[in-house]
């Protein structure tokens, strides 16, 4: 599958980046150019590669141990509501953001 400028331009969209018409073939090139090597990769044969552990001399040694996410809330050195703007039932409260497609007239403004 090919990447073509209609595909840039759609995924530039989705991002809501701006892509300039003559970067556009560069863009296409590159990424087609990336699309080349995963196929390349995709046609290398892996069976009987455990995919899991990696060879290391004539053992193998797992992955990097990882430790557990229990340690709890960390102490901050300066209360919450010395940097949030408005807090309510410990929930910073933000402003909701208008998209490119929406937009909030003046009765609907749900901001604090």
């Amino acid at each position: 599958m090919a990447v073509t400028h209609d595909d840039v331009r759609h995924v530039a969209e989705l991002a809501r980046i701006d892509v300039p018409p003559d970067r556009l073939d560069s863009l296409v090139t590159e990424l087609n150019g990336i699309l080349g090597h995963m196929e390349a990769l995709s046609q290398v044969d892996t069976t009987g590669v455990d995919r899991d552990a990696e060879r290391d001399g004539a053992t193998f040694v797992e992955s990097t141990p990882t430790r557990s996410d229990s340690s709890g809330p960390l102490p901050l050195l300066s209360p919450r509501e010395s940097f949030a703007p408005a807090i309510k039932d410990g929930f910073f409260l933000v402003p909701r953001l208008a998209t490119h497609h929406e937009v909030l007239d003046e009765s609907d403004d749900r901001s604090p």
